[in-house]
């Protein structure tokens, strides 16, 4: 593994797709898909940390306290954990890109006809090709703005998400994640 993971910063500007991807994956440092326990306090101080550097509210409430209203505020389906979607809610995340993707494919019917539409040449696979076209329409039925390079970068973001296996392609049972 080599040098300890540095602590991607929660500056409460902008993130872009990937950024936010980064700071998931260093949180959700089991790989569970949640944010929970031990991950959801080091989430929480870094959270701290970067609010008091860009001067925001700073109550002297102790940790805990705060820990509690903040999990009644965005643990929206109060499972004790932080998912994705409740991220994607509290950090500032571009066009809340992520929320976007994931309501396209909400329900297990909408995600199985979304599968057949975009992989079209019925391999079992979503390959990159496939899932920019998947995205491009994604952004277009969200009336959302964007560019070539912006495409390619929610492609490789999402790629980066759900591409376990590393090769290049989205299997169903990467995508049911």
């Amino acid at each position: 593994m080599g040098s300890p993971r540095q602590a991607p910063h929660l500056h409460l500007a902008e993130l872009t797709a990937s950024q936010f991807l980064d700071v998931w994956k260093h949180f959700d440092a089991d790989g569970n898909g949640y944010i929970e326990g031990k991950e959801l306090e080091n989430f929480f101080q870094e959270l701290e940390s970067a609010r008091k550097g860009a001067g925001v509210d700073s109550k002297n409430d102790n940790l805990g306290d705060k820990m509690k209203e903040f999990m009644r505020k965005y643990d929206k389906n109060a499972d004790g954990k932080i998912e994705m979607a409740e991220l994607a809610q509290i950090l500032p995340t571009e066009e809340n890109f992520l929320l976007c993707f994931r309501q396209h494919v909400g329900s297990s019917s909408e995600f199985m006809e979304a599968w057949r539409r975009y992989d079209t040449d019925r391999s079992g696979y979503i390959e990159a090709n496939e899932l920019k076209g998947f995205l491009s329409d994604l952004l277009k039925k969200a009336n959302r703005p964007y560019d070539e390079p912006k495409l390619q970068e929610y492609t490789q973001t999402i790629l980066r998400m759900f591409d376990m296996n590393g090769d290049g392609k989205l299997g169903l049972s990467e995508m049911s994640r």
